[in-house]
């Protein structure tokens, strides 16, 4: 493991005080213990509320100090060839006694073969502390840690009655890299609960599991897989793209050479289906769906938007491989042009964080952006290696509207063969999917209100009192298919009359 090959050259380099930031204690306690038996050397640990074990035993007085001061001051007089963990640290180092006492062991500690490790979740080092301290990250279990988790609960289970762990080599990869973003323990727990409930190993309970990371944050939503591209009508270009990096997430597609698709960004007419793609991929690739509602990152302090931003897409890594969506880009961005102006820069600096993160990103986030207003989107934002690629979703075509209908009449236990679909589609030319929704919706409503079925008269009248959003908005809806043309990809072959 990188880290810990990291901290052992640091050790034998006689580097005085590390900084580890990690949640995973009990993880780095083990890795530590290795790299400490490796180079002969005693490894002690201490924690508020147990003390300093193994003790020094040529130093059990007490002295009366509290807890952090003793340690420090007992490091003073301890042994060469030893380390030193001390837990939860960070909360300490506002005391100035406490940075005081580690100034003046960090000249001691050079001359000698000892290393005092710091750990904390947090990682808060005074400006006095920069030059003596080095600040390390301990990263989150990789593929092959997750897969000797998973083998050792495999193994402990196998001869419980009634649980099913064969897994395929398909399954196995799945199930790590879900798994990927969790802590050890959380990993653990995750496996624990799917065995418990369900009697197998499922990616669900491990989905279940990030939720709580996304929730924590309080900056994204967790948007559950109930959708599928099924569900969407038309998009056959869309949907055949997408289809092709169903597995560009996998080790397979990584030996083969492809790198892990970067997002895709939706323009076209409101009403259209971009939402609901969005929610589709995310249940097709059986990936965790985040989304970003771009208001929450804005907040009123200074500085508080810009780490608002940076802790959203933390967040976003830290649950990889997962989907992003941005729904709306172009109001969340909204007066980038004239942030500076307007609220000092915060909107334009926020913008560009976020812009830098989508060229720059390694780690298996797949962005999907969605806008209605193409004259809203900043030009820098459309250049190319943003997005993998940006699509045009227009109005349905007379085939893709007969697909809307039967999916609409069919969720709402209704057989689609009972009603006269021809003239539907051609009494709603002009319609978006919504419009469609909508007016099967109505026509149920009046059905009810009745109290009888549903009939053809009651859609036809539905579908001819509705007044559509291509014919109150001809114009722009004309200047976007035009913007359209030469800049992006349709989603679906323009076959029959719209």
């Amino acid at each position: 493991m990188d880290a810990l090959h990291e901290i052992e050259v640091l050790i034998r380099a006689k580097y005085p005080i590390l900084f580890v930031s990690t949640w995973e204690e009990r993880r780095v306690e083990s890795g530590l213990q290795q790299v400490a038996s490796k180079l002969q050397r005693t490894l002690h640990t201490w924690s508020v509320t147990q003390g300093l074990r193994p003790p020094l035993r040529s130093l059990d007085a007490k002295s009366g100090l509290p807890g952090e001061l003793e340690v420090l001051a007992q490091l003073h007089e301890a042994p060469e060839q030893t380390v030193f963990m001390l837990r939860d640290f960070h909360p300490y180092l506002r005391d100035p006694r406490v940075i005081r006492l580690l100034r003046d062991l960090s000249g001691r500690l050079r001359g000698k073969s000892q290393t005092l490790l710091l750990t904390g979740p947090v990682m808060t080092l005074p400006t006095e502390l920069e030059k003596d301290v080095t600040v390390l990250e301990f990263p989150l279990p990789g593929p092959k840690e997750i897969e000797q988790q998973l083998s050792v609960v495999i193994n402990a289970v196998r001869d419980h009655p009634g649980v099913q762990v064969d897994l395929s080599d398909e399954d196995r990869e799945l199930l790590i890299k879900s798994a990927q973003g969790l802590t050890l323990d959380e990993i653990e727990s995750a496996f624990a609960r799917s065995l418990v409930e369900l009697k197998r190993l499922s990616v669900d309970r491990i989905l279940e599991e990030k939720k709580q990371i996304v929730r924590k944050s309080g900056l994204l939503e967790f948007y559950p897989a109930t959708t599928t591209l099924s569900d969407v009508g038309g998009h056959n270009l869309l949907k055949d793209w997408l289809e092709k990096r169903r597995s560009a997430f996998t080790d397979r597609a990584k030996q083969f050479g492809i790198p892990a698709p970067k997002g895709v960004l939706l323009l076209g007419v409101q009403g259209c289906g971009k939402s609901l793609v969005a929610k589709g991929i995310a249940s097709s690739w059986n990936l965790p769906m985040l989304k970003m509602d771009v208001g929450r990152i804005f907040g009123s302090l200074v500085g508080q938007s810009e780490e608002n931003i940076r802790k959203a897409i933390r967040v976003a890594e830290s649950v990889a491989p997962c989907v992003l969506w941005a729904d709306e880009l172009e109001k969340g961005f909204a007066g980038v042009g004239a942030s500076g102006v307007s609220d000092s820069g915060t909107t334009a600096r926020v913008f560009a964080t976020f812009l830098t993160w989508m060229q720059e990103k390694t780690k298996p986030v797949f962005l999907i952006a969605t806008a209605n207003d193409v004259s809203s989107l900043p030009p820098e934002l459309l250049r190319k290696g943003r997005f993998d690629e940006i699509f045009f979703i227009d109005l349905p075509e007379s085939e893709e509207r007969r697909q809307i209908f039967e999916i609409h009449l069919s969720k709402r236990k209704r057989d689609p063969q009972q009603y006269d679909l021809d003239s539907l589609v051609k009494a709603s030319k002009g319609f978006s999917g919504a419009e469609i929704e909508q007016a099967v919706v109505g026509a149920l409503y009046h059905a009810f209100d009745e109290g009888r079925e549903l009939s053809q008269a009651d859609l036809e009248l539905e579908v001819n009192s509705s007044v559509p959003l291509s014919v109150m908005m001809a114009e722009e809806i004309d200047e976007l298919r035009n913007w359209a043309k030469m800049r992006a990809r349709p989603s679906a072959d323009r076959v029959g009359e719209l």
